[in-house]
């Protein structure tokens, strides 16, 4: 299988093992590899730290991506497919997503900008 294909069904999966959690026919060891992979991810500590150049931010890009994929293989394969079908027709998948949210956010960012501006001079 090529990487493209796996990593993009990883990121479609992402959903499916979210609703698998909240199944009590779901392994709790399951769950807790689940809450050690958004520890990990959330953590400012990595193995490998960030500030070295490459090795920093490519731990993160193999570490993550195979934890999920032993949690994904934790659950089994049935249930597995049926999460992916719930995740497919559940009503947040599929929205557009909404560019206007981040209007805001400009806006700030260019008052903060002349701010510094009108300081500056």
């Amino acid at each position: 299988m090529d990487w493209k294909i796996k990593g993009k069904q990883l990121v479609q999966d992402i959903p499916a093992v979210v609703i698998a959690l909240r199944h009590k026919e779901t392994s709790f060891a399951a769950k807790i590899l689940a809450v050690v992979i958004v520890c990990y991810a959330f953590s400012p500590i990595d193995l490998i730290p960030d500030f070295i150049p490459v090795l920093g931010l490519l731990d993160d890009l193999i570490l993550l991506p195979f934890l999920i994929t032993i949690l994904i293989r934790m659950i089994p394969k049935d249930r597995m497919d049926q999460y992916r079908a719930e995740a497919k027709t559940h009503p947040l998948m599929g929205k557009q997503k909404r560019w206007y949210y981040a209007i805001p956010v400009i806006v700030v960012w260019i008052a903060l900008l002349w701010l510094l501006f009108c300081i500056a001079t």
